[in-house]
């Protein structure tokens, strides 16, 4: 009998799972609270990360005041990349290293978040920028001791990133996004202030909804933890451990809740309880990705993202062509999701289920087609592109797509289904448009 209705342990594979997160504030208000919170870290230097459109916000204002009215000393960057470059975080780093804070925080998007996590990193134990990145790209470096104390602010309901020990960012000799994974880069604490998606466009919102539908997607359907060769001792068991028992909560409760709130918190910004809840989802599927992984939505997303050529997407700066992430991923997902169907048909259904598709009568030879379907159903709802050709890409890109995914192997091997070059290749052309 496996652990709480699993699979039995494959042989040589691994018995347990490890839960880790950041300490969580949520609620209306809690950017206040920051100060109090760094100065009881420890803080008195803080470095203050946000970008320029955030800094020009009352958010900004609010949590500045907030860590000087406790007598913190402040130092601010803004120079953020929006989709951060190795370039981007380079330059962040040297900011830290100069600035010397003893403590960090993050205001903003995703691309904020990764690039406080790379510069703590970068600042407090320098090395070749490869040293730390995923391999095969990079080294894989494990980090040498513990970083400084860093709270992060999400003002996105999308990443996650406050609460994941990834960073990711785009390689410009590969052209293409890959990462860093280590649980030392897990922000100590996270204030997520749902107030903070007031003054999101909906085009934002609708990106960083489907990336949090896809996290939580890919999670629950990512390859069990017990099929996960165990590693040589505990202290080395990945955070993508795969779908675990824990990881399970958070991904059914956020896949309902985005089947309820996307629409309406795309569609209506004074919608405040559409809004809060997909704050709340956003939460819920960091908590589950960051201790399951994603799988090859995201690992297709990485290419697409970083091949871009003149896509210039509505609600985002429009000063270079952008594939914003969450769009990178959700054009891939359901010719993904159609494919990994047959590896557990049962959970692709459920997961439908919450996401609100009918799903009575069905069986498990529909569940890749009716799990598809109603991802792109919501993706036609929230007004996203349509697939690979709606970003900007055509049938001869394919090829290319695919030598940009192929390395991207901590999250294609997490995928329920093998993902070899040929499969890659059939589901970005499958993903060049769905309707």
């Amino acid at each position: 009998m496996g652990c709480c209705h699993y699979p039995a342990v494959k042989e040589g594979c691994d018995s347990a799972f490890t839960v880790d997160t950041s300490r969580i504030t949520f609620g209306p208000g809690c950017l206040t609270e920051v100060g109090d919170r760094a100065r009881a870290l420890g803080m008195k230097r803080v470095a203050l990360f946000s970008d320029a459109r955030v800094a020009r916000l009352p958010h900004f204002q609010k949590v500045r005041q907030s860590l000087l009215a406790a007598g913190l000393d402040v130092v601010v960057f803004t120079d953020v990349h929006v989709e951060p470059t190795d370039q981007s975080f380079l330059a962040a780093a040297r900011f830290a290293s100069e600035a010397r804070p003893d403590g960090y925080v993050s205001l903003g998007g995703g691309s904020v978040i990764d690039t406080c996590k790379a510069a703590n990193l970068y600042a407090t134990h320098p090395a070749d920028f490869l040293a730390y990145v995923n391999a095969p790209v990079g080294e894989g470096r494990a980090v040498p001791g513990p970083l400084k104390p860093h709270i992060a602010c999400p003002t996105t309901s999308g990443t996650g990133s406050e609460v994941t020990g990834i960073t990711i960012f785009d390689l410009l000799s590969l052209h293409a996004k890959t990462g860093i994974a280590l649980p030392a880069l897990r922000p100590t604490e996270a204030l997520i202030d749902p107030d903070c998606t007031a003054t999101l466009p909906g085009e934002v919102v609708a990106a960083s909804g489907l990336d949090v539908l896809s996290h939580a997607l890919e999670s629950y359907t990512a390859r069990p933890f017990v099929h996960r060769p165990a590693p040589a001792r505990p202290s080395l068991r990945p955070m993508s451990q795969g779908a675990n028992p824990w990881s399970d909560l958070g991904c059914r409760e956020a896949l309902r809740l985005m089947g309820l709130y996307l629409e309406r918190g795309v569609r209506d910004a004074q919608d405040t309880e559409a809004r809060e809840q997909l704050m709340w989802a956003a939460t819920l599927a960091g908590i589950a990705f960051g201790n399951a992984g994603v799988h090859a939505p995201h690992g297709m997303a990485y290419a697409v993202a970083g091949r871009v050529r003149d896509f210039r997407p509505a609600g985002y700066p429009q000063d270079a062509p952008l594939v914003p992430h969450g769009l990178a991923v959700i054009v891939n997902a359901p010719a993904v999701f159609r494919y990994t169907a047959s590896a557990n048909p049962e959970r692709h259904l459920e997961a439908a289920g919450f996401l609100g598709a009918e799903v009575r009568g069905a069986d498990s030879r529909d569940a890749g087609e009716v799990l598809a379907g109603r991802i792109a159903q919501l993706m036609r709802a929230v007004g996203v592109p349509n697939g690979l050709e709606g970003v900007g890409y055509t049938g001869a890109d394919v090829d290319a797509l695919t030598e940009g995914a192929i390395p991207q192997q901590r999250l294609l091997q997490n995928a329920p289904r093998e993902m070899t070059r040929p499969v890659l290749t059939e589901l970005f052309r499958q993903a060049l448009r769905y309707w």
